[in-house]
C-alpha cells in the first residue's frame, strides 16, 4: 500500500504542475513544474516520506524500461531519421560542443569564485 500512495503522490504533483502550467501559460512543461513542487515540498519538510521513497526507487530500479517507448518512436521514425542524418548529427555534435565549453567555463567561474584566497605570507601549491 505504501507504493501506491507514493506513486499517487508523485502523480498528484505532476497533475498540479500540469494544471499550473496551462493556466499560467508558462513555457516549461508541467511534469517539471510538479517535480520542483515535490522538491520544495521535500525540502521544507526536511525528509522524505517512507510511501515516496518506496516508489521513486521502485521507478528508478526499472529505468531502462521507460527508454523502451523513446526507442520505438525512432524505430517509426527512421525514415525521416536516414533523410535528415546531416543537420541532425551536426546538431548533437555543435549541441555537445557548446554544453562541454559552457560546462568549462561554469567549472572555471565557480571555482574561482568559491577558492579561498592564499594567505599572505602564506606558500602555493605550486
Amino acid at each position: 500500500m505504501s507504493f501506491l500512495n507514493g506513486i499517487t503522490l508523485l502523480l498528484v504533483y505532476q497533475l498540479v504542475g500540469e494544471v499550473a502550467v496551462r493556466l499560467a501559460g508558462l513555457p516549461i512543461p508541467g511534469p517539471v513544474l510538479g517535480m520542483v513542487l515535490l522538491f520544495l515540498t521535500l525540502l521544507v519538510r526536511g525528509q522524505v516520506p517512507a510511501s515516496v521513497d518506496q516508489a521513486a526507487s521502485s521507478l528508478l530500479s526499472h529505468l531502462s524500461l521507460l527508454f523502451v517507448p523513446a526507442g520505438v518512436g525512432m524505430m517509426v521514425h527512421f525514415g525521416r531519421i536516414a533523410e535528415e542524418w546531416l543537420p541532425i548529427t551536426l546538431a548533437l555534435l555543435l549541441s555537445t560542443v557548446i554544453t562541454m565549453v559552457a560546462t568549462a567555463l561554469i567549472m572555471q567561474v565557480t571555482s574561482r569564485w568559491f577558492a579561498r584566497p592564499l594567505e599572505s605570507g602564506g606558500q602555493s601549491d605550486e
